[in-house]
């Protein structure tokens, strides 16, 4: 059974697509409302001498609206915090709970906290370990406990039970997602974010990607996670 609502927590802008672009454009395609959270707006991803932070951040933005609308996502939040500054602080934590509670997910999807190396040449970004904490922070238990952030009652938001946190880029999955029939969805989306991957080779590295985390599974084309059903 797909779910109904689904928020995907991430610290920048095409995290989300690469994390679990295939699941969302599957759910979405079969009428579940995704929202994504984002962290900060990736405003420090640029070699080039005459970008700007704010010029950056308005590109990466737009970049993202439009890559979240080829998916079929519903709403795009941004939370505003530093690129490669991140920290998982009380304040990000109220910040996601807020979220949870406004829009009450069925299902979190963020990075593994726990992973530090996703593979033997890419360390896992300071800021993606750092979402990834303090979403599962956020989602258990301080979005479902009435007296953690009583000021969020006051903004009228009432606790809400998250029923299920998938973690993607794990080393240690437990469960898998179909992706075949959506995988030129998800590199179509990634090539809206033109100023990050004009020049990535997303035809080849994406379904390469998709296999490797198939490993394990009865498909061929797979998202991995780590998935944890909560009582």
């Amino acid at each position: 059974m797909n779910p109904d609502k689904v928020m995907v927590i991430v610290a920048h802008p095409d995290d989300a697509e690469f994390l679990a672009g295939g699941t969302v454009a599957t759910w979405a395609r079969d009428g579940a409302s995704v929202v994504y959270v984002i962290a900060t707006s990736g405003d420090k991803g640029s070699d080039d001498p005459q970008m700007t932070s704010e010029e950056l951040r308005r590109i990466r933005e737009d970049e993202e609206r439009r890559a979240a609308h080829r998916l079929g996502v519903s709403e795009v939040v941004f939370l505003g915090y530093e690129d490669s500054m991140l920290e998982p602080t009380l304040a990000l934590r109220r910040d996601l709970v807020r979220a949870v509670r406004r829009y009450q997910p069925s299902i979190v999807i963020t990075f593994d906290p726990t992973n530090r190396f996703i593979t033997d040449n890419y360390p896992n970004h300071p800021d993606h370990r750092a979402a990834g904490d303090a979403a599962v922070d956020a989602v258990f238990p301080a979005a479902r406990d009435r007296l953690t952030f009583p000021e969020l009652l006051e903004e009228g938001l009432e606790p809400h039970k998250v029923q299920e946190i998938w973690l993607g880029a794990t080393r240690d999955p437990n469960h898998w997602l179909d992706i075949e029939t959506v995988l030129q969805d998800k590199i179509e989306a990634l090539r809206i974010h033109d100023s990050q991957l004009r020049q990535f080779p997303l035809e080849e590295f994406i379904p390469g990607m998709a296999k490797w985390q198939a490993e394990g599974s009865p498909y061929t084309y797979a998202e991995s996670f780590r998935r944890l059903v909560l009582a």
